[in-house]
């Protein structure tokens, strides 16, 4: 998943923010397979799997609305940019993507949960291929809605670091006088 994430983003930052999201899909899953009292098995590897390739889905998701965000407020502030700026930006972001996260996360528990009640033939393989993921899924929204925005500031803070010292310093000089 590293690799693909590489591959798309060309960028070893955004790739590993992205996965940042898979430890906490996998405590969530980890959780659930706890409750239901499942153990380790080829089926529950196979949702650990599934897991991890919709957790990364859902961190490149949001971190496309932070990068949209923070470049649409680049253009608008042309080069007179604040940390104000980025939080406000990160903020905007982070909530334009809550109602698709909420979205994607419902359509597919829509689909797991029938999975996990089901009865008959195959039903026990099933619904370990499934805790993992209904697990994973509400820790991971929780989570990543909260913990991606937190790395984007850091890291575009530091990126944009010299940007910002120039203008903290023009608006301390400002104020002094």
């Amino acid at each position: 998943i590293f690799l693909l994430l590489y591959m798309n983003f060309r960028s070893v930052t955004e790739s590993l923010m992205i996965m940042l999201s898979m430890p906490f899909a996998l405590v969530g899953g980890i959780w659930l397979l706890a409750l239901l009292d499942y153990d380790m098995s080829i089926a529950v590897g196979v949702g650990f799997i599934a897991l991890a390739g919709v957790a990364a889905e859902t961190g490149v998701i949001m971190l496309l609305y932070l990068d949209q965000a923070w470049a649409d407020t680049r253009r608008e502030r042309e080069g007179r940019l604040t940390r104000q700026d980025l939080y406000h930006a990160v903020s905007a972001g982070a909530v334009d993507r809550v109602r698709p996260k909420v979205m994607t996360v419902t359509a597919t528990m829509a689909g797991l949960l029938p999975i996990m009640w089901g009865e008959g033939a195959g039903s026990e393989v099933m619904r370990r291929i499934a805790a993992p993921m209904v697990g994973g899924l509400v820790s991971s929204t929780i989570l990543t809605l909260l913990v991606i925005p937190v790395f984007y500031v850091v890291w575009q803070t530091w990126v944009c670091r010299h940007d910002f010292h120039a203008q903290d310093e023009t608006s301390n000089k400002g104020e002094l006088t």
